[in-house]
């Protein structure tokens, strides 16, 4: 520790006034210092105020250079220096030392830089405000033959990447190309694992998902999925995951997505496709999910129900009915319901037996698998009259709708399963299907969907209620009354944020109900002529008509 104080005083004076000789044997005695014990070296260094010292010794020419800034690396290292090491000063002169076209100095000043801002996105988005991210891709270029260069970009690239200001810089350099023409020259498991790290986060930008694409990486990715799907080594594993991941990932992005895509042609496309009939879980969740995010406009989904995809999606499902993959369900499912959303599409795929496998999975107890079951069966019954009425009667479907309707933790799977009932309802119009809801107990959900905070939701409620009304009303009755849906009318029709169509909606029902005494007598005692005859003079046109329909009915029957 003497050697080490001794050391200190001799560059402090360093600093102002003496050779480069003796500066460079005091930073060498630093540095082992350092290396013995950080923490009581880096304690003494600040004590003895060295780092205020350290901007005037980062000069460019000088062969102290990587020295100095291999201390600030290690000093940085250690948790309560890296503020000390910003009030000194030292993160401009250290940029600017980027610029250099000593490898050492670039090394070390990556490494001080890194060990500053680690861990801090204050520190890291101040970097990239001082254009610190061409400059380290730029470099990237310069350096791909130096191993220990490149690791630095990378980690640096891995760190800045997390922050979204950092991908608009990142998207107008080159780095796609960089990072893809490095991830074709590795051949070991842990650099590819390093560029991967680097990819995630950058991919999640829509610009960069399309330079990727075209910089070749699918064609990248493609080959590991081949060189790793048989792999039974835990690295083979963990990249074919990684690689098929990144894959699903690129297919976020509406471009990069029509791109590969290709009319249905594209040979990543049909690559894709062939994963689905895979052996291997990992490569069939990616294909699942994959053909689900190409489904994204109606073309493909034409297209792609029109080739025979849902037929594989089917038999995948098929084999997890008893292995019971739940992700694997999960991502089958999102790609059928996507495919069901164009019109012509959905009569083909009733046909092709999509609802009866579907129901397979209604004994699930996965919340996941619950959600995009019913959210499937919902776009395939739309305008599908037939199949709405033929699902409406199977009693176990609605028993399962019900229970689901009450699944208060699972707000979107309770919002789903009343939508489904509610749409099994007015597709169908059918009595039967009406009777089936009834005593299945699935009126009171109704009647609640119906106070829904979303609008879409109280109308198809409130459609669904109407057609109850006027195709069962006795039935319905008791239900009704036990739900308090007259109550419930009277606070849509008050209320001045009831949209024009739940008012208009809400009045038909009205009308509906008072053919039932017992409702017509509440709707009586809440003096519902009052809030109607007000509606009389709605600014929608509609809903004025209506409300004057109503008036006169309510008057006559009063």
């Amino acid at each position: 520790m003497d050697n080490l104080s001794e050391a200190l005083e001799k560059l402090k004076l360093a600093s102002t006034d003496s050779t480069t000789d003796s500066t460079e044997s005091c930073l060498d005695c630093l540095l082992k210092a350092l290396a013995n014990n950080n923490t009581e070296t880096s304690m003494k260094i600040q004590e003895m105020g060295i780092l205020p010292l350290l901007p005037s010794l980062l000069n460019p020419q000088s062969s102290c250079t990587p020295k100095v800034a291999n201390i600030i690396a290690e000093v940085a290292k250690t948790e309560f220096m890296r503020t000390p090491c910003v009030d000194a000063g030292l993160i401009p002169p250290l940029i600017q030392l980027l610029n250099s076209t000593d490898q050492e100095v670039l090394l070390q000043t990556g490494r001080a830089l890194g060990n500053i801002c680690y861990d801090s996105h204050s520190l890291q988005a101040q970097l990239i405000n001082m254009g610190v991210i061409p400059t380290l891709v730029k470099l990237l270029g310069i350096h791909s033959h130096n191993t220990a260069l490149t690791e630095m970009c990378l980690i640096a690239f891995g760190n800045l990447a997390e922050l979204e200001s950092s991908k608009e810089q990142f998207a107008t350099t080159n780095i796609a190309e960089e990072l893809v023409r490095l991830f074709q020259k590795q051949t070991e498991h842990e650099k590819k694992e390093m560029i991967f790290e680097v990819l995630a986060p950058l991919a999640e930008n829509d610009v960069i998902k399309l330079q990727l694409v075209e910089a070749g990486l699918v064609e990248c990715l493609l080959e590991v999925v081949a060189q790793t799907v048989d792999g039974e080594r835990e690295e083979d594993i963990a990249q074919l995951k990684t690689a098929s991941d990144l894959m699903v990932l690129l297919l976020l992005g509406d471009e990069s997505m029509q791109k590969l895509f290709e009319g249905g042609k594209g040979s990543v496309f049909q690559r894709v496709l062939s994963w689905i009939p895979s052996h291997n879980h990992q490569l069939q969740l990616a294909g699942a999910l994959a053909i689900a995010n190409f489904a994204r406009n109606d073309g493909n989904c034409i297209h792609m129900v029109d080739t025979g995809i849902v037929q594989k999606l089917l038999e995948l499902l098929d084999r997890h009915v008893e292995e019971g993959n739940v992700t694997v369900q999960h991502a089958a499912l999102s790609a059928l319901r996507n495919l069901a959303i164009p019109v012509v599409n959905k009569s083909k795929m009733l046909s092709a037996g999509v609802a009866d496998v579907v129901l397979k999975f209604l004994q699930s107890e996965m919340p996941p698998v619950q959600f995009k079951l019913l959210g499937t069966l919902r776009m395939l019954i739309d305008t599908q009259a037939e199949a709405a009425d033929q699902l409406g009667t199977n009693g176990k479907l609605v028993e399962r709708l019900v229970e689901w309707c009450e699944a208060k933790d699972h707000a979107g799977v309770m919002g789903e399963s009343n939508r489904l009932l509610s749409a099994l309802i007015r597709h169908s119009k059918s009595k039967e299907v009406v009777r089936t809801v009834i005593q299945g107990g699935g009126v009171k959900h109704l009647v609640t969907m119906a106070t829904s905070e979303h609008m879409i939701m109280q109308n198809e409620a409130l459609v669904a209620l109407g057609l109850i009304a006027g195709l069962d009303l006795v039935a319905a009755e008791k239900d009704f009354v036990g739900a308090s849906l007259v109550s419930v009318l009277h606070k849509l029709l008050s209320d001045e944020r009831s949209a024009p169509e739940i008012k208009y909606n809400s009045m038909i029902l009205i009308c509906a109900l008072m053919g039932s005494e017992p409702l017509h007598k509440e709707v009586q005692s809440l003096a519902f002529i009052d809030v109607v005859a007000k509606l009389t003079a709605h600014e929608n046109k509609a809903v004025s008509q209506q409300a004057s329909l109503t008036e006169q009915r309510l008057t006559a029957q009063s």
